[in-house]
């Protein structure tokens, strides 16, 4: 074993077979590392914004917001697309003529490593002329949201009307511009409010690519309790004084108003004044009746009517009521 030690070509192969034995370890390992790197996958990104290329002075519909992007290529290259996102996807509109084309989807910032798919491929879009129009705005309300016994007298919407901006085709199909007021139940007083104003077609659909101007306005809500005006009828209860004779009754106020839920107030067709025909003197043939509110209903306006009596007074018969009165005193 010393002998062999000793012998030069005994090192000298016992070298060499190491020194291969370290290469070949050496390229296992950079082979492992380059069949990682050289690896391929596949991912989809989705939603990524689109950019559009166009003349500010036109107007283009049909482009989708986003769209998804499939990539292939080495992992490291992949993911770093992704990480990053510093790519652009875009269609460029600004040497195409008004009217409908198809254009395809490109992207712009991405590996020349990498397969790209852009889905959509293509987009079909119209370029048409920018208009404006003003319109006037049709203010409303969900009357399910005033309470019982309440409704709607009034909608006023400040400004009145709103510059609408869009496609000449969108422009033309415009029926309505609402502001619609929306809250919680049970409204029992007038109040204002802000509401977004909204364009839609003839069958109540929203154009979208429509630009407000402005997009918010203020809506005024007059609420009022319900009320219907009847005729008055008056009925005469007791009896008159002694020498007089009432032979009927007027009052200035023909109509009084009723305030209360509806299903009450529109069950009434009059309103009976209630006057005492003893209250009449041969001094005085005006009464001033206080009128109570019908079983069910809120309020009546007026609170009062004046009831003046067609009296006629027999003073022979008031005398002896006078010469009482005169002893009474006397006494």
């Amino acid at each position: 074993m010393d002998k062999m030690m000793d012998n030069r070509w005994f090192l000298r192969s016992t070298a060499l077979l190491l020194a291969c034995l370290l290469f070949f370890s050496v390229k296992a390992d950079d082979n492992t590392s380059g069949s990682t790197d050289t690896s391929r996958v596949s991912e989809v990104i989705e939603d990524v914004e689109l950019e559009v290329y166009h003349d500010n002075t036109l107007m283009v519909s049909g482009i989708p917001k986003t769209v998804d992007l499939h990539l292939t290529g080495p992992v490291s290259i992949v993911q770093t697309a992704r990480q990053l996102e510093d790519f652009t996807l875009f269609v460029d509109l600004r040497n195409l003529p008004m009217g409908e084309h198809q254009v395809p989807i490109q992207t712009e910032n991405l590996s020349e490593q990498l397969n790209v798919r852009v889905d959509p491929a293509f987009v079909n879009v119209v370029i048409e002329e920018r208009v404006s129009q003003e319109f006037r705005i049709d203010p409303e309300i969900n009357e399910r949201m005033l309470a019982d016994g309440f409704i709607l007298d009034s909608v006023e919407v400040e400004p009145k009307t709103v510059i609408v901006t869009g496609p000449k085709s969108m422009i033309d199909a415009i029926s309505f511009v609402k502001a619609t007021v929306s809250g919680e139940q049970g409204v029992k007083e007038s109040f204002t409010t802000a509401a977004s104003v909204r364009v839609l077609a003839e069958d109540l659909t929203k154009l979208e690519s429509a630009k407000i101007e402005p997009e918010e306005v203020e809506v005024s809500v007059k609420v009022v309790e319900y009320s219907k005006v009847v005729p008055v009828r008056i009925e005469a209860t007791g009896k008159a004084g002694a020498g007089i004779t009432i032979n009927g009754w007027t009052t200035p106020t023909e109509e009084i108003r009723i305030f209360g839920p509806e299903t009450v107030v529109d069950e009434l067709t009059e309103y009976v004044v209630n006057v005492d025909a003893a209250s009449v003197t041969a001094e005085d043939a005006t009464v001033e009746v206080d009128l109570e509110i019908p079983a069910g209903a809120s309020a009546v306006s007026p609170g009062q009517v004046t009831v003046e009596a067609q009296a006629i007074i027999d003073e022979s018969a008031q005398l002896p009521i006078a010469e009482e009165d005169a002893k009474v005193a006397r006494d």
